[in-house]
């Protein structure tokens, strides 16, 4: 084969690469477009906070995911806040009152070796939780509502816009073997801990 026939074939391979490359990105990027686009206004009542929840409330705990792998340490931190008229409430009564906002963070984790040993702390915000004690009802009564919460997830920053469709089948999976505590882990909540 002469030379500028091996030229030519090399040039195309080339041009197809740049195209597969090209294809590949924008269909990444339509894949997170329409992710995105599945994302629904939420009620206002279910909405992140505006208020700085991380300086003005309380931390009630703090939950680590461990990595697929143990010893490569956490691969989530999940932390969450109330207001402390929640806390108090619930603290004399057992139960959050109506209208009690809980919000869970959740941060990718990052581990490291430290003089400590193997350390996970918090990294990049990957989304949060929000939960609303809605015991009466009357919150709301859509399909973010039942069991007596309101409930909504938020992807990285986005603080009105949830991915929670239907509270029955994006938050109960893991919600419901805490049935028994109002849906909520209270062991990793020591300050609900009597």
């Amino acid at each position: 084969m002469p030379v500028t026939s091996h030229v030519w074939i090399g040039a195309l391979a080339a041009v197809t690469l740049v195209v597969a490359v090209v294809a590949v990105a924008r269909a990444q990027d339509e894949l997170k477009a329409d992710a995105k686009s599945q994302l629904v206004e939420a009620e206002p009542v279910l909405q992140v906070p505006a208020v700085d929840y991380r300086r003005e409330w309380v931390q009630v705990g703090t939950f680590s995911v461990l990595a697929d792998k143990p010893a490569e340490g956490a691969k989530q931190l999940h932390i969450v806040y109330t207001a402390r008229e929640n806390l108090e409430t619930y603290l004399k009564t057992g139960r959050f009152p109506d209208g009690a906002v809980l919000v869970k963070d959740v941060f990718a984790a990052r581990t490291e070796a430290l003089t400590t040993g193997t350390a996970s702390y918090a990294g990049d915000l990957a989304g949060r939780f929000v939960l609303v004690k809605d015991g009466a009802g009357k919150l709301g009564a859509g399909p973010r509502f039942g069991e007596g919460w309101g409930w909504a997830f938020y992807e990285g920053a986005e603080m009105k816009r949830t991915a929670t469709t239907n509270y029955k089948n994006d938050c109960l999976g893991c919600h419901e073997p805490a049935r028994g505590q109002d849906f909520l882990y209270v062991q990793g909540y020591p300050l609900l801990r009597k």
